[in-house]
């Protein structure tokens, strides 16, 4: 009897499609470059060029100061939700009897469960490692803030590309996080398939569609175009 069902695999191929094909439109297309992550992005370089222009420069540090410290809390709540994740497995047989009366609940195996549970896990997991390398890039943004050459030399050549660089280097750390934020939206697509394959296929499509919506039609992403 195979471990998994003909459901399950479909499911599962549905959901990791739909992930990496988001992460894929959102970053590497040009329909993406219109998204509300993108358009930030643009803004990061703009943020640095400006401040390249300013003599005071501490509202540039109590921004990056609060950078630091939104990643830092998503880091440290994922560290807590792989040690939840992992708690579950102490009651799988529980849960699995739980799981199982519910009006979509479908009956499963006791090694699928802890599959299913390790899957989250590792989703939580690869959010921490997202996250934390975002927050060590913020640090290294903070120090080439703090090498930002004087107002006084914003038109030396060398005092543009260190703008440049330092765009750069915070628009990385941005894209990290939101790629953290985003498996945070997908655990909670998958757990669906707690319940069962078919109500996977659904709360991944539900994820899918509440994300694209917040990037290109919020009202967010509007205020962005407006003229």
């Amino acid at each position: 009897m195979s471990l998994f069902t003909l459901p399950d695999l479909l499911a599962l191929g549905f959901f990791l499609v739909s992930w990496l094909g988001y992460g894929f439109v959102l970053e590497w297309t040009a329909h993406g470059a219109t998204g509300l992550n993108s358009r930030m992005h643009d803004y990061r370089d703009s943020w640095m060029q400006q401040m390249l222009r300013r003599d005071i420069r501490m509202v540039d540090a109590q921004i990056m100061a609060s950078l630091q410290n939104g990643t830092a809390f998503f880091a440290s709540t994922s560290l807590i939700a792989v040690g939840g994740t992992l708690t579950i497995l102490r009651s799988t047989d529980d849960l699995i009897t739980i799981i199982s009366t519910l009006p979509f609940g479908v009956q499963t195996t006791r090694m699928l469960w802890e599959i299913k549970v390790i899957g989250l896990a590792v989703i939580f997991v690869y959010a921490f490692f997202k996250f934390a390398w975002s927050y060590r890039l913020y640090n290294y943004v903070a120090i080439m803030i703090g090498a930002m050459p004087p107002s006084s030399e914003k038109d030396n050549p060398d005092a543009k590309r260190h703008a440049i660089r330092t765009g750069k280097l915070c628009e990385s750390a941005g894209r990290h996080f939101n790629r953290g934020q985003r498996a945070f939206f997908f655990a909670l697509g998958y757990l669906g398939w707690f319940v069962s394959p078919w109500l996977l296929f659904a709360t991944t499509a539900g994820i899918v569609v509440v994300m694209w919506g917040r990037q290109f039609t919020s009202d967010a992403s509007a205020a962005m175009t407006a003229e």
